[in-house]
């Protein structure tokens, strides 16, 4: 499942990042925002109309991410954080 899946308020945590062929560029910079595997993720809103953009948390930050950007994040359900 993927980040642009989720429904407003689920709670998971990053599994890994998929960069699309055309922007190779943006696991990196998903990476350099913090959605690295283990840490929490949580889906805040979605913008209206469509849907997009999402504002997510990660970790501790909020950030707004397009749905395709979203589309990159591959979710594992909670309690599968790395540890402290």
């Amino acid at each position: 499942m993927s980040l642009a899946d989720a429904l407003v308020g689920e709670i998971f945590v990053v599994s890994h990042v998929v960069a699309p062929p055309g922007a190779p560029q943006w696991a990196q910079q998903l990476a350099d925002i913090g959605f690295i595997a283990g840490e929490r993720v949580a889906l805040m809103a979605r913008g209206v109309p469509g849907g997009d953009p999402l504002v997510v948390r990660v970790g501790l930050s909020t950030f707004a991410l397009r749905l395709a950007e979203a589309a990159c994040v591959r979710l594992a359900p909670p309690g599968t954080e790395a540890a402290p």
